[in-house]
């Protein structure tokens, strides 16, 4: 299923200031907010997705990526297995409490959770190249990568602590939070911190896991099957959601960020979703005509060069170039021919080309020449 524009989400255009996000997200934040629509799969999903949208449109890197290649320039091509869509109730509560107000679980207080939520860990995202050849980038690619990278602790299913060996923290008593009543000339003023005794995880570990030291993760390898859509370009970044670093202690994992590099082909140059190719013909095949064998990414076309071909022309193949990442089509393959000058004669060869050179047929045309096409346009601006 493809998705919805990230601005019709929010209700925005693609000039929205800083603060025209903030609001918009906020506004449809709190509409669809778990608190306010229980038990409501669909309002859940769209406060996922205003959330995914915020975060692509607030940051300016992401934010560039999507409005010149869409979904797919910052992971979000539909199947592809890339995308911000990954994002659960922690991710959103903890990268946007800013915007919420409070802790990150309510808007103010306004919902329920108020400033309760405990802080959850994130682990760090991880890069990685991914080299493509032309034929692969127009079909689109699956590959199998090994990473190397933090994984959550076997021994102690990821918590840092040996079995028994956590306990609510008695400071904040599992909130994550300390709530301090401060008296102020305006008043009584309520505010929330993140509780010292803990670090704000609601939770003590009593006895470390000797596997892993109490950190939830140990480092590892993962094999990670990547599903790359056709038309990417060198430079692009993808973004597989949870396949970076697993958190300590039970947290939420980063993401695995893949940037494209293409191969040079052989034959052919990319100038963005066409190809170029230089094709080089006797000079008795450009004066009498030939068949050529041109050089495609899915193997060889035969070409018809007409007689009297000039050096320089070019020939365009229809949809014989790349896909445009977006799905707007398929772009050409652009044949420049040229002649080839030998440059050694044998006598018989120079005998030849010295009759041929004394025809008027073998002398420039003068409405072709530099000379004759000035003399072309002043005729016309007469």
């Amino acid at each position: 299923m493809s998705k919805r524009d990230y601005y019709d989400i929010l209700g925005v255009d693609k000039n929205a200031s800083e603060t025209e996000l903030k609001k918009a997200y906020r506004k449809v934040a709190i509409k669809y907010h778990p608190d306010k629509n229980p038990d409501d799969a669909s309002s859940e999903e769209k406060f996922k997705e205003a959330a995914e949208a915020y975060d692509i449109l607030s940051n300016p890197q992401k934010k560039q990526r999507y409005d010149q290649y869409g979904h797919a320039g910052v992971g979000g091509a539909a199947g592809g297995g890339f995308g911000g869509g990954g994002m659960n109730m922690d991710d959103i509560f903890s990268h946007f409490g800013d915007i919420f107000g409070g802790g990150g679980g309510g808007f103010g207080g306004g919902f329920g959770g108020g400033g309760s939520r405990r802080r959850v860990n994130r682990g760090s995202n991880l890069r990685i190249k991914v080299k493509l050849t032309l034929e692969e980038i127009v079909k689109g690619a699956e590959k199998k990568v090994k990473v190397n990278k933090y994984v959550g602790c076997t021994s102690c299913d990821g918590t840092g602590a040996e079995s028994g060996g956590t306990q609510t923290c008695n400071t904040c008593h599992g909130s994550g939070q300390v709530t301090r009543i401060v008296n102020s000339f305006l008043g009584q003023m309520q505010t929330a911190t993140t509780c010292p005794q803990c670090g704000g995880e609601g939770q003590l570990i009593k006895h470390k896991c000797k596997s892993c030291n109490g950190n939830g993760i140990v480092k590892g390898e993962e094999v990670i099957s990547l599903s790359i859509p056709a038309g990417v370009a060198e430079g692009m970044q993808l973004s597989v959601s949870g396949k970076g670093n697993a958190a300590a202690r039970g947290g939420v994992p980063g993401d695995l960020i893949v940037l494209i590099e293409e191969i040079p082909h052989p034959d052919l140059v990319r100038d963005g979703s066409n190809l170029l190719h230089d094709h080089f013909i006797s000079f008795p095949n450009a004066a009498l005509g030939c068949s050529i064998d041109v050089p495609t990414v899915e193997g060889f076309a035969k070409v018809k060069v007409d007689p009297g071909t000039q050096p320089g022309k070019v020939l365009r193949l229809k949809g014989k170039g790349l896909p445009d990442v977006n799905s707007y089509g398929r772009g050409d393959l652009l044949v420049t021919i040229n002649a080839w000058v030998p440059k050694k004669l044998d006598p018989s060869e120079r005998e030849m080309l010295n009759k041929m050179n004394q025809s008027a047929n073998f002398q420039p045309d003068p409405n072709t020449t530099e000379k004759g096409f000035f003399n072309r346009m002043r005729e016309y601006f007469r």
